[in-house]
Formats: C-alpha cells, sequence, structure tokens
C-alpha cells in the first residue's frame, strides 16, 4: 500500500476531509501529533520524507498538529501524541501506540 503524507494547517480543512468522507466513504488515515514531542517529529519527519509527495493511487495521511489545529483533538478523544485514527466505511480505529503505528504505515 502506497501512502501519500499532507500536513494540515487548518481545522476548516479536516472537517471538509470529514465531511467528504463520510458521503465517500474512502479510507482516510489522521495523524494527530506534536510539534514538542520527540516520537511525533521523528514520526513526522519519517513519513515526510518516505512519502511526502502525492502519488496517484496512494491513500493519504493527514497530519493534524496540536499547536495549528488544538480543538481537532477533541473530535476523537484523543489525549496523547502520536496518534493515528484510521476511517473506513462506517469504522473508526484509533491507534495510540507507536510500534502499531509504524506498522500500518509500513515505515
Amino acid at each position: 500500500m502506497k501512502y501519500s503524507y499532507i500536513a494540515l494547517q487548518k481545522e476548516n480543512d479536516l472537517n471538509k476531509i470529514l465531511k467528504n468522507q463520510r458521503s465517500t466513504g474512502e479510507t482516510v488515515h489522521l495523524l494527530f501529533h506534536s510539534l514538542w514531542d520527540k516520537k511525533s517529529c521523528d514520526l513526522v519527519e519519517l513519513l515526510d520524507r518516505k512519502y511526502g509527495k502525492s502519488l496517484p493511487h496512494s491513500q493519504s495521511v493527514f497530519g493534524v498538529d496540536s499547536f495549528n489545529m488544538p480543538h481537532s483533538f477533541v473530535i476523537f478523544s484523543t489525549t496523547q501524541t502520536p496518534t493515528l485514527v484510521s476511517l473506513d466505511r462506517g469504522k473508526v480505529m484509533i491507534e495510540d501506540y507507536l510500534s502499531r503505528i509504524y506498522n500500518k504505515l509500513r515505515i
């Protein structure tokens, strides 16, 4: 599976993505991270290095950081970083265990 990493800057962008996902049912991955957490920063750096460019036929991983988008963390009751939220046809899967996040994103 190929991924493409896209860092979000506004909560409005996340709301558009969630609204689109509800109507289409496509798989969406949201990576909630902090700019001050070393584990989060390392993960985001690896993602950006490996999947930085948007590739055709790839699943998007949207980065949501706690500085620019703090209110977005309330949507999925996210209390620790990094946390990967996967949305797929009505299913919500929340993963906050770091090694499982690495495995799921194939890093």
